[in-house]
Order: structure tokens, then C-alpha cells, then sequence
């Protein structure tokens, strides 16, 4: 409904118009509305608030691999969100030289596969890494060897393996590594014209630095483009309840390994003594035969025991437990 001018706001209307001081032409312009160029070649099917979550989830991604991939490397890794778009899938494959690494993912549930390109710079620095090297590249790429892609296939599946948790708050993935291909060519999951959103990867491992671009295509995320939006995105986080994260972090403790050390006593001998020690030589200690012995879990003393056996095993049983105030 159009807005309804008082008496008052049309006489000075008119008058600016008798005066000059208003031009109708200018006004007609002002009304006329700008009329942008659609490339129907390049639909655009991936938003800027898509993007946007994209980069959210792959941010959290670059967390978990910075994390895990240190364990196969022994070296430090560092991944970090560059850049995303949206391009047709010829742009990306036909800008891939070869050799590339590239891993073909089924994103099951979801209909089609991704494709996660490695830079060959750190896929050389992982092999000599791996292999026992100091993790740099070569100087000049070449193609890469059966073994060598074989071990490259053990860390891809750990990084598709990590794609889990990222995606937990759009969709349960169960996402599997199908293949590993060195030529661009034998890449092709998707028709070169349809649109496909690009999430690039900044990753650096140790001096090498290079980019892991993950390709996404529309046919694949399609089902879950409406889920893909910051407002469903924070409304959909599940934040656990205080007392149920405790239990949580109860259970986890729980299934950790602590060493635990029963001191039968403690003796200080000289070091010819020590040298000099044989077979069926006496060492005094500072307890008696009847006495407590100190248990300790970890470097705090927490029980209390008695020396004795189990079956044919040396065992203690506990008399006592010591507090935090004792």
C-alpha cells in the first residue's frame, strides 16, 4: 500500500515543483529500479549465508585436522579457512596440473561424492615425513609411486574420516573414501556446467605450506541447502546441560590409565655399595615387616596397604585412604 500524503506535504509538494526546486525527470529516475545481467550458463545456487556456513563448518574441520594429523606426522600442522566461491566444475578441473591429489568422497547420505584436492607440495612433504624424512617437498614434482600413494590413502582416509563431526549439525554423515586419483581427468563426478561451491584450506605443516581445496557440488548438498544458513545453524546447536556434561566427563575419566606404584621402602647406600652389590645381598629399608606401605597413584600418595600375594602374583591390600586434607 502506498503512502498516503497529508494536505499540508501536497502544497509544499507542488510549490517545490512551481519553484524548480524538484525536477520530475530527476524523481522518474530516482523511481526506476537498476536491472542486473543473469547469466543463465551460471545460476546462482550457493548464497553468500551458504558460503558463509560452509566456511563455519570447514573452520571447525581445520580444528579436528590440525589436531589428528600431528599424530601421523609428529610434526606441527596448522590449517586455517582461506577463501570460498562458487565457480562451474569445468573452472575447477580445468585449473588442476598434473600430477594432483585427489580424493573422491561419497557423502552418503547424500546423493554424489566430493573432491578433496591435496596440494603436491604437502603430499611430498607428508611422504618424506612419513618415510622417515624431515617433512620437506621436492624440488621438482613427478609422479607419485603405488607405495607412495598407498600411504597418502591412509592419511586421506583419516581426513574423511574427521568430515563426521564438522557436518553433525546439518546431517549424520557417514562420508567413505571411493578413490584416490593423480590425473584431473579421471575426476570427473559431476557435468562440467553444473555449480559447485569451493571451501580452500590454508595448511601448513611445519615450513611447507599449501592449499587442501574441498569441492562441493550442488547436486550433492541440494537436500540440505535450506539447513545450510548461520540462523538454523546456531538455533541447532545443542548445548548439554551442566550435570550432563560432568557425567560425561566422568565417564571419559574413567577409562583413563593411571599408573599405580606400591613403595615397600625407601634406603640410601653409598655408591661403592651400590657397585659392589651381588646375588643374595641385604638391602636395609626404613619400614618394617608389619608396617603400612605407601601407595601412590600417579606422584600423590592416596592409600595405604599391606604387602601380600594373589595366586602367583605379588599384590597389595588396601587399609586405608588418604584424603586431600590429610
Amino acid at each position: 500500500m502506498g503512502e498516503v500524503l497529508s494536505q499540508s506535504e501536497i502544497d509544499n509538494l507542488l510549490a517545490a515543483l512551481s519553484t524548480g526546486e524538484l525536477d520530475v525527470e530527476q524523481m522518474q529516475e530516482k523511481d526506476e529500479k537498476s536491472v542486473k545481467n543473469y547469466d543463465f550458463s551460471r545460476p546462482t545456487k550457493f548464497s553468500k549465508e551458504h558460503l558463509r556456513t560452509l566456511e563455519i563448518i570447514f573452520e571447525h574441520y581445520g580444528r579436528l585436522v590440525s589436531t589428528n594429523l600431528p599424530a601421523y606426522l609428529r610434526k606441527n600442522i596448522q590449517v586455517a579457512v582461506a577463501s570460498s566461491e562458487t565457480v562451474t566444475f569445468s573452472e575447477f578441473s580445468n585449473a588442476l596440473s598434473n600430477p594432483v591429489i585427489l580424493g573422491i568422497i561419497n557423502f552418503s547420505p547424500l546423493n554424489g561424492n566430493i573432491i578433496v584436492d591435496l596440494a603436491t607440495n604437502l603430499g611430498y612433504a607428508i611422504l618424506d615425513r612419513m618415510l622417515g624424512g624431515g617433512g620437506l617437498p621436492l624440488e621438482k614434482n613427478r609422479e607419485f609411486s603405488e607405495i607412495e600413494m598407498a600411504i597418502l590413502q591412509k592419511v586421506m582416509v583419516m581426513l574423511t574420516q574427521l568430515l563426521r563431526e564438522p557436518w553433525k549439525n546439518v546431517i549424520d554423515l557417514n562420508p567413505t573414501l571411493v578413490r584416490m586419483e593423480t590425473n584431473s581427468q579421471f575426476a570427473q563426478v559431476i557435468a562440467p556446467n553444473d555449480m559447485i561451491a569451493i571451501v580452500t584450506l590454508n595448511v601448513k605443516i611445519g615450513d611447507v605450506e599449501g592449499f587442501m581445496n574441498v569441492c562441493l557440488p550442488f547436486f550433492t548438498l541440494e537436500d540440505v541447502m535450506d539447513k545450510l544458513n548461520t540462523k538454523y545453524w546456531f538455533s541447532t546447536m545443542q548445548e548439554e546441560h551442566d550435570e550432563k556434561y560432568e557425567e560425561f566427563l566422568e565417564t571419559m575419566l574413567r577409562k583413563v590409565d593411571v599408573p599405580v606404584k606400591a613403595i615397600l621402602g625407601k634406603s640410601v647406600i653409598s655408591v661403592a655399595d651400590f657397585m659392589n652389590l651381588q646375588v643374595g645381598d641385604c638391602i636395609r629399608l626404613d619400614s618394617r615387616v608389619d608396617s603400612d606401605m605407601e601407595v601412590y597413584v600417579g606422584n600423590i600418595k592416596k592409600f595405604t596397604a599391606l604387602p601380600g600375594a594373589n595366586k602367583d602374583a605379588y599384590a597389595v591390600r588396601i587399609t586405608s585412604v588418604l584424603r586431600e586434607e590429610e
